[in-house]
């Protein structure tokens, strides 16, 4: 026959050349581009008039409520509030039964300017030494101006601690940020990572800081019972020269208050939280973070403080992802993956959420960390040491979905979409949690990506293939 005199080096040739097909079926055979088709046209924002971002009560009411972690390990929370007409008070009561409080704490008040807005009466008040695992009540306002609310705190920082975490991004106050708060409210989240760009007041002409009211109004029915782990965009940037605006982040850093200096962090842009057995690093995209430069600094010394037999999943929020195949912003996080990729793998992170591409995407364990620009190893490879990277900046803002991918999807990216959603990160034990994604579909959410993890430090591996990518040589990272 024919192929019986067949060369050694024509036998090879074949073999190399079918490897290389079969190769390049499996590469792109795991990756999902969906079909599933949503409007691209951006939504409108909710009226002033809404019902949804009108304030509550009367005369001098509090509004805009929200909670966030006050310390670092959980047994704090700062209560954040506006009251629109005058200072009131700053006073928070509260205890572990409705209606009678116990106890009381004394906050701050501050308001600040804006070209022509002048911000209501900022009250910002931490309620210290708190019990985990126990519901608490408060009350904010004075005679016949108050509020109550209630909020529940995390269990005690351990490895086996379970927790819901809800994942937004990008929501803004459109009908559609609407609609994926209340599929989130619907939820049993317990609190929410949220990966920077809120309000969206800088899309109006001298930047309307109405808006940022109308935005705490509209997430006030999860704020003020939950917590928010904030991440700064670049919404929140608001640098406006032209009408005398040069302060960075002015009404985010005024509204929105982090438990900064308990990791060390010199800014409230950059920080760290344990809460039940999640460890979570927020960083920001719009800070320097090249070598030596504060954040730098600080994130060289948090990671190794990181102990994964107390908290073993170890979680990073941004803003601007560090993969992303959509055509809108791409390649934006390039220098800030190759300054914090190395490291995200030396330390092992589980999972980095980043928003800012109005769309949905999930990658592969994967790393670029060989690559220098005098070497051809510039195709990310598979890496079990690597986070899985999540893009979900879809809550629904005003400038519509990024509907833009490209084409070919690359091998690293394992599922992406452009819709309107939420996520969940069930975390069930120290070895297993559930992720799920939750898209906004006929007034439903629902799930289209989902997977378990299988924590690295304490259960099995859960990959059992490379999904067609090539393995990851060693190499020694140096912090």
């Amino acid at each position: 026959m024919k192929i019986a005199h067949e060369s050694c080096s024509g036998r090879l040739f074949r073999y190399l050349m079918f490897g290389a097909i079969l190769t390049m079926t499996v590469r792109h055979c795991y990756g999902v581009t969906s079909k599933y088709i949503r409007k691209l046209e951006a939504s409108a924002d909710l009226p002033l008039d809404d019902e949804h971002v009108l304030s509550q009560g009367g005369y001098n009411t509090p509004e805009q409520v929200h909670l966030t972690q006050g310390d670092h390990d959980g047994r704090a929370v700062i209560v954040s509030w506006v009251t629109p007409s005058e200072p009131g008070s700053s006073v928070v009561n509260y205890g572990t039964s409705k209606g009678q409080y116990e106890h009381s704490a004394n906050g701050s008040i501050t308001s600040y300017k804006f070209y022509d807005y002048t911000s209501g009466f900022i009250h910002h008040c931490v309620l210290s030494d708190l019990e985990y695992g126990t519901t608490y009540f408060y009350k904010l306002g004075t005679g016949n101006s108050t509020r109550e609310f209630s909020f529940t705190t995390p269990p005690r920082v351990n490895q086996d601690s379970s927790y819901i975490f809800g994942i937004i991004g990008d929501l803004g106050q459109t009908y559609d940020s609407l609609k994926t708060l209340e599929h989130y409210l619907g939820s049993k989240g317990q609190t929410v990572l949220y990966v920077g760009d809120l309000s969206y007041a800088d899309h109006y002409p001298y930047d309307s800081n109405v808006r940022w009211d109308t935005w705490g109004r509209l997430v006030e029915p999860s704020t003020a019972y939950q917590p928010w782990i904030w991440t700064a965009g670049n919404h929140e940037i608001e640098y406006l020269p032209q009408i005398g605006e040069v302060e960075l982040f002015k009404p985010y850093r005024q509204r929105y208050h982090v438990p900064h200096t308990s990791s060390g962090s010199l800014s409230p842009l950059w920080y760290s939280i344990k809460r039940a057995s999640a460890y979570i690093i927020v960083l920001s995209s719009y800070s320097s973070y090249a070598k030596y430069t504060p954040q730098w600094n600080w994130l060289q010394k948090e990671l190794p403080k990181v102990k994964r037999h107390e908290t073993p999943w170890l979680i990073v929020l941004m803003h601007t992802p560090l993969y992303n195949s959509n055509s809108y912003h791409y390649m934006e996080g390039e220098s800030m993956r190759v300054q914090f990729e190395p490291w995200f793998v030396k330390f092992k992170v589980d999972i980095v959420f980043a928003g800012h591409v109005h769309a949905y995407e999930r990658t592969h364990r994967v790393s670029n960390v060989l690559y220098d620009i005098e070497n051809n190893n510039c195709v990310p490879v598979y890496d079990k040491s690597a986070p899985m990277y999540v893009t979900i900046g879809d809550g629904g803002n005003i400038e519509g979905i990024a509907g833009n991918f490209r084409d070919p999807q690359p091998a690293y990216s394992a599922y992406r979409e452009a819709s309107f959603g939420h996520a969940l990160l069930d975390i069930k034990n120290r070895t297993h949690a559930y992720y799920s994604w939750h898209r906004n579909q006929d007034g439903k959410a629902v799930v289209a990506d989902s997977f378990w993890l299988s924590n690295r430090h304490h259960g099995k591996w859960e990959e059992h293939t490379n999904f067609g990518l090539p393995r990851r040589r060693k190499l020694p990272l140096k912090l």
